[in-house]
C-alpha cells in the first residue's frame, strides 16, 4: 500500500502490517484505513495464514489522534469498525507489541486474537485523563481477558501496567525476549492453524461470575478520588453492562456513555487541558535555533523543606547537587529529611534500595559557600525577604562562575531587583517550584527584563529532565499564581467580617472541586506565614489568631480547632473574634448567600488573570490555567481559571462582578481585557 503510513510485507505465509505513524503511531485516519486495507488483503490471498500487526519507531500504537477531535475525519473509518474487522479475521491476527498500547492502541489489541510484547511494554486505557472512556469496545473486551478489578482500575484511573502485570492478568500470550518481529511471526507460525479463534468479545468466564457488590465496593473505595468526575462512573456502568449484557449490547452502552461523555463540558476541559500543557513549554518570542547551556551539576542554598525538596528533584534526574547551609545542625537535618524522603517513597515501591542510595550519593552537604563555585545553576531557597536576597545574590555573583545560571525560588518578589545587584542580570531567572517540591508538578519560569533567552530556554529544557511541567511568568508580585490568590484571600475575609464563615466559604471551594477552601489551606500553610511577630500589633484578622498562637495546623489551632489527628472543628473562639472585628469596623453582619462567595473570591481571581495576560505577564490564557490546575488543585474537569470563565460566559462573570463592586470597595478594578472580550462575546480561550 503506497502513500499510507501502514505497509505489509508477507514473511513465508504470515503477513506482517507494520505501521510507522511517527511519533507514537497514533490511530489516524490514514491509519485505520490502512489497517482495513490489510485485513482485507490477508482475507483476499489464499497464502496468508495468519497475521501480525507491528509497529515502527518508540512505540505500538499510542492512542487516538487527539488532533482528530471534533473534526469530520473522527467520524470516518472509525476506530469501534476497525476493531471489529480486525476480530473478524477469519486468519489468526496477532499484534506485537512494544513500547506502550494505550487507548485504541490497547483496544486494537485486545481485537487482535493474540498478543505478545517485550518486558518493557506498558498497556493502559487513558481515556478517563481525557474525560471520555475508550470507546471502540475496550470496556467490554478488557474486562472479558484481563477480569473485572483490573478493567476497573485501568478505565478509571488511567493507570498504566507493565508487560508482567499484563501477562499475570492473561492480557498479553507471551513476552518475547529478543528480537519482536521474528518472534512475533514465530509465535503466529505456531498459531495459524488453531480453530477456533481465541475471539475477545466473545470471552465468558471473566465476567459471568462477578459479585455485583464488587462495583459498589469500587465506587466507595474511590469516592474521594472520582467526586466531581463524570468519566469514571461512565467507565464503571460500562464495565458493568459487560458483566450483566451481550457483548452487542454492552458495547452500545459504551457508545451512549462515550457521546454523552464527548458532548459535556469535562472532556472538553479535559481535553483543552491536555493541550493546554503541551503548548506551556513553547516560549514566545525567543528563536528556534537558541541552544541551552550544560547542566551537569546544580547548587541549592538552603537545606529547609523547600531547598530540600528542590534538591530531590535533580538527585532524582541523576544530577549532582550540592547542597549550602549556615549551621551543621540544620544541614544535617535537612539532609536527614531528604533520606526520609526517599526511604518513605522506596517503602512504597517508587524507588529500589539502590535508586535511594544512587540519589543520596549525588549528594554533596557543606557549610562552604564557595563550594558553589564551579556549579552551572544556583537556585537560592532561602527566606523570602528582599534584603536576605539581596545579600545573597550580591555573594552569588562573586562566588560562582562565569556562565552559570543564578535563579531564585522567591514566590513573591521581584527578579529585576535581585538582578540588579549582579554584574550578570541576563544569568538571572525565577524558579518558582511549589511544595512540597519533591511532588508539586508546576514550575514557574519567572523571566527578567534581562534575562538571556538560552537562560530562559535551559530552564524549560531543565523543567523537563526533571519531570516538572513549566510555565513561563513575567515579573509581578506574585507572578501568575500566588498573585491570583491574593484577591480570593482578600474577599474570602471581608466576607468573614460580613457574615459568611470560614467553613460555610471552604464548602463553596471544596464543593466547586478545589482540594481546601482559602481557610483549610491556610491552616495547613501556616496562618504565621508573613506575619509581623508583635502579638500587641493586631491589624487583621490574621494578626489576632497569631497574637494568640492559633498558627494553624502545626499548633493545632488556626481558622478552625483540630484534633490529634488533625480533623476541623469549627472555633468558637475564632467565630468570637470575627464578630469582634466585625463590631469594632462598624460592619453589620448579614447572610451571605454561596453565590456571592462565588463571585467574590472565583470571579475576582479571573479578573486577576485578565490583568495577568493584559499587562503580558502570562504568555497565554491556557498558561493560567495550566499553573491553576498543576499548582493549587484546581479541578482539571473544570479546565482552570479562564477556560471555567469562559465557559460560564464573559459577560455573566462581568455581571457578578458589577454586583459585588460596591462591597469590593477600592481594592477592586476591573480588567479592561476582561471588559472588552465580554462585550465582544469572546473568549479567553480557544
Amino acid at each position: 500500500m503506497t502513500d499510507s503510513p501502514i505497509s505489509t510485507q508477507l514473511h513465508h505465509d504470515i503477513l506482517v502490517v507494520t505501521s510507522n505513524n511517527p511519533p507514537v503511531n497514533a490511530l489516524g485516519l490514514a491509519v485505520r484505513q490502512g489497517l482495513v486495507a490489510a485485513i482485507a488483503e490477508a482475507e483476499a490471498n489464499d497464502a496468508v495464514k495468519a497475521v501480525v500487526i507491528t509497529c515502527v519507531g518508540q512505540t505500538f500504537f499510542a492512542g487516538a489522534d487527539v488532533s482528530e477531535f471534533g473534526t469530520p475525519k473522527a467520524f470516518e473509518q472509525m476506530l469501534p469498525t476497525v476493531v471489529d474487522i480486525i476480530e473478524g479475521c477469519s486468519k489468526p491476527v496477532v499484534s506485537a507489541i512494544h513500547g506502550t498500547a494505550l487507548g485504541g492502541g490497547l483496544e486494537v489489541a485486545l481485537a487482535s486474537h493474540y498478543r505478545v510484547a517485550v518486558p518493557t511494554a506498558k498497556f493502559g486505557v487513558p481515556e478517563v485523563k481525557l474525560g471520555i472512556l475508550p470507546g471502540a469496545g475496550g470496556t467490554q473486551r478488557l474486562p472479558r481477558v484481563a477480569g473485572v478489578p483490573l478493567a476497573l482500575e485501568m478505565a478509571t484511573t488511567g493507570k498504566m501496567i507493565s508487560a508482567k502485570e499484563a501477562s499475570a492478568a492473561g492480557l498479553i500470550d507471551r513476552i518475547i525476549e529478543g528480537d519482536l518481529l521474528q518472534h512475533a511471526v514465530a509465535f503466529a507460525e505456531e498459531v495459524k492453524d488453531i480453530r477456533p479463534l481465541p475471539i475477545s468479545s466473545a470471552k465468558q468466564d471473566k465476567v459471568s461470575s462477578v459479585d455485583p457488590s464488587v462495583f459498589d465496593d469500587f465506587r466507595k473505595a474511590n469516592a474521594r478520588k472520582f467526586k466531581g468526575f463524570d468519566a469514571p462512573e461512565a467507565n464503571i456502568q460500562c464495565i458493568e453492562a459487560a458483566t450483566k449484557l451481550p457483548y452487542a449490547e454492552g458495547v452500545n452502552v459504551e457508545r451512549t456513555k462515550f457521546m454523552e461523555l464527548m458532548s459535556g463540558i469535562q472532556a472538553k476541559a479535559q481535553q483543552y487541558f491536555f493541550f493546554a500543557e503541551r503548548k506551556a513549554s513553547k516560549i514566545d518570542g525567543i528563536a528556534d535555533d537558541v541552544k541551552p547551556r550544560a547542566i551537569n551539576k546544580v547548587g541549592v542554598l538552603g537545606a529547609g523543606t523547600m531547598g530540600g525538596g528542590i534538591a530531590m528533584n535533580f538527585l532524582s534526574a541523576g544530577i549532582p547537587v550540592t547542597i549550602v547551609e549556615m549551621a551543621q545542625e540544620a544541614l544535617d537535618r535537612g539532609t536527614g529529611v531528604i533520606r526520609k524522603n526517599y526511604e518513605a517513597s522506596a517503602a512504597k515501591g517508587r524507588f529500589t534500595t539502590e535508586q535511594v542510595e544512587g540519589a543520596m550519593g549525588l549528594l554533596s552537604p557543606t557549610l562552604d559557600f564557595g563550594a558553589l563555585a564551579d556549579c552551572d545553576l544556583v537556585i537560592e531557597a532561602v527566606y523570602e525577604n528582599m534584603d536576605v536576597k539581596k545579600e545573597i545574590f550580591t555573594k552569588l555573583d562573586a562566588t560562582v562562575k562565569q556562565g552559570a545560571i543564578l535563579a531564585s525560588n522567591t514566590s513573591y518578589l521581584n527578579i529585576d531587583e535581585i538582578a540588579a545587584v549582579t554584574s550578570r542580570p541576563q544569568d538571572v531567572v525565577g524558579l518558582h517550584f511549589f511544595s512540597p517540591a519533591n511532588v508539586m508538578k508546576l514550575l514557574e519560569v519567572v523571566r527578567g527584563a534581562k534575562t538571556a533567552d538560552d537562560v530562559l530556554v535551559t530552564a524549560m529544557q531543565l523543567a523537563k529532565r526533571i519531570k516538572k511541567v513549566a510555565v513561563v511568568a513575567g515579573v509581578c508580585y506574585g507572578f501568575i499564581g500566588n498573585r491570583m490568590l491574593i484577591p480570593r484571600h482578600r474577599e474570602a475575609e471581608k466576607l468573614l467580617l460580613e457574615g459568611a464563615t470560614p467553613a460555610q466559604i471552604d464548602k463553596v471551594h471544596v464543593d466547586f472541586g478545589m482540594p481546601m477552601g482559602p481557610f483549610q489551606m491556610g491552616d495547613l500553610a501556616g496562618v504565621d506565614i508573613g506575619w509581623h511577630r508583635d502579638p500587641t500589633r493586631i491589624e487583621t484578622l490574621r494578626d489576632a489568631l497569631c497574637a494568640i498562637d492559633r498558627w494553624g495546623q502545626k499548633k493545632g489551632a488556626g481558622f478552625y480547632d483540630y484534633d490529634d489527628k488533625r480533623r476541623p472543628t469549627p472555633s468558637p473562639v475564632v467565630q468570637q473574634i470575627i464578630e469582634d472585628f466585625s463590631a469594632k469596623k462598624g460592619i453589620e453582619r448579614r447572610e451571605i448567600s454561596d453565590e456571592e462567595i462565588v463571585q467574590r473570591t472565583l470571579y475576582t481571581m479571573v479578573n486577576e488573570g485578565a490583568k495577568i495576560l493584559e499587562e503580558g505577564m502570562a504568555q497565554r490564557a491556557s498558561d493560567i490555567d495550566v499553573v491553576w490546575i498543576y499548582g493549587y488543585g484546581w479541578p482539571v474537569y473544570r479546565g482552570g481559571p479562564m477556560f471555567w470563565a469562559d465557559t460560564e460566559g464573559l459577560q455573566k462573570i462581568v455581571d457578578g462582578l458589577k454586583a459585588q463592586e460596591a462591597r469590593m470597595g477600592s481594592d477592586f478594578s476591573f480588567s479592561q481585557l476582561l471588559l472588552d472580550k465580554a462585550a465582544k462575546g469572546e473568549k479567553f480561550t480557544r
